[in-house]
Formats: C-alpha cells, sequence, structure tokens
C-alpha cells in the first residue's frame, strides 16, 4: 500500500488498527500507553503503524490519521455484541454478576463518520482512540437490550463465583463431547470484565458522533432483532 501511495503521490493515509495493541488489563488506556499487542492480530497492526509512520515521516506534506477502534458493532455485524443481544433476545440470558463493569464500544456510523471527518485533518502523523461515550455499564447495555424487545420479566442473576465455575463445566463438556456450547469461562470472565479505553482526544478534532450507544444499539435490535410488525 505505501510503495502504491508514493508511486502515485497520495499524500494522506487513514489506518484503521486497534485497541488489541494495549494488550491485555491496560487499564483504561489512552493513546499514550505503552503497547504490548498479545496475539498475532495485535502484532500485526502494529507493524501495519510502524510502516505507515515511515512513510509520513519521510515528508512533512504527508498526513497519516491511525485510527485504535474498539469493539465495533451494527447493523448486520455478528460479532461479540451480536452474540450478547442474541442470548438476551433468545429469553435465556443468565446475568452474570452485578453488571457494574464498563465496556467501550463503538457504533459503525459513528466510526465510519469519524473516518469521513479525518480526511480533513492536516499533515503530520496523527493517532486516535475511538469509543463513543460515554461507556456503558454491562447492566445497562442488558437493560437497554431487553427494554427494545419488550422483555418485561426478571431475569435470573447469578453471583461470578459460580457463573464461572458453570462456565468451566461447560469447557470440560465440550472437551469430553467435542461439542460447541454457548456458555464458555471465556465468554464469563469476557462479559464481567471491564473493558474501557480513553478517547478524549478525537473530541479534539471536533468530531461529533450522530448516534449514542443506546441509539446505536437500538438501530441493531431493530434490524437484526425484530420483526417488521414489531419495529
Amino acid at each position: 500500500m505505501v510503495s502504491a501511495a508514493v508511486s502515485r503521490d497520495i499524500q494522506k493515509i487513514i489506518f484503521t488498527s486497534t485497541v488489541a495493541l494495549y494488550g491485555l488489563n491496560a487499564g483504561i488506556p489512552h493513546e499514550e500507553f505503552p503497547v504490548r499487542p498479545f496475539n498475532e492480530y495485535g502484532k500485526s497492526k502494529l507493524q501495519a503503524e510502524e510502516v505507515f509512520r515511515r512513510w509520513a515521516s519521510e515528508n512533512t506534506a504527508r498526513s497519516l490519521v491511525i485510527v485504535r477502534p474498539t469493539v465495533i458493532f451494527g447493523e448486520g455485524n455478528r460479532g461479540n455484541v451480536f452474540n450478547l443481544l442474541s442470548q438476551i433476545a433468545s429469553g435465556h440470558f443468565v446475568m452474570v454478576g452485578k453488571g457494574a463493569n464498563r465496556k467501550s464500544m463503538c457504533y459503525v456510523e459513528n466510526i465510519s463518520a469519524f473516518l469521513v471527518h479525518a480526511l480533513f485533518i492536516g499533515p503530520g502523523i496523527h493517532l486516535y482512540n475511538y469509543a463513543d461515550k460515554p461507556d456503558l455499564a454491562a447492566a445497562e447495555l442488558v437493560a437497554i437490550t431487553r427494554r427494545k424487545l419488550n422483555q418485561n420479566g426478571r431475569i435470573l442473576r447469578i453471583p461470578y463465583l459460580i457463573g464461572l465455575a458453570g462456565g468451566y463445566f461447560f469447557d470440560l463438556a465440550a472437551l469430553m463431547t467435542g461439542r460447541k456450547f454457548p456458555i464458555s469461562s471465556i465468554r464469563i470472565k469476557k462479559f464481567c470484565a471491564g473493558t474501557q479505553i480513553a478517547a478524549d482526544k478525537l473530541r479534539e478534532t471536533g468530531f461529533i458522533p450522530r448516534y449514542s450507544l443506546e441509539q446505536g444499539l437500538e438501530r441493531m435490535i431493530a434490524a437484526d432483532f425484530q420483526t417488521n410488525s414489531e419495529k
């Protein structure tokens, strides 16, 4: 890509990297945090950032905007947020823990708009974390989803340690049977973990997201989990 940019005299590159560069249990990292990628995906993103940084540093007229987004969700996406919403929509969701842990997320329409906004950022090397703020607590995420799906009944709530023990039980069952189960210790840990990033710097660019996190979730739920008659 860099060689193509040089041959065509392209002066601006916008690269979507990842917050996975900060590693596990990094607290609430901002852009100046040290990077400690823990998997090959994060390592490859870091290598790409370094290639683009060298390209930008060769000419002061060039503009490089690196965006490190947190988990992205939206209509048609089939990632972790969709899996959680699917569990809630099934009516068999069990709330593990108190749900006070907060999670940074970003709605696809908002980050897409920011990438367009980044086209007008001037020369230099610019790095931004991306997350739509304020972060939602896990309990708030569940409540928004259930309200949008008109689920009014009470849900079963269990302590974290009991939920984790159940996750290990399904890990063992999967190992013995070769089957995949919707519950595992890893999923329990991820749901109950706080995964936040700082994203104050991108606000300095003047960007204002069009949708709140709640509005983004409602749009995804309406598109992927409700029939036309229910919308």
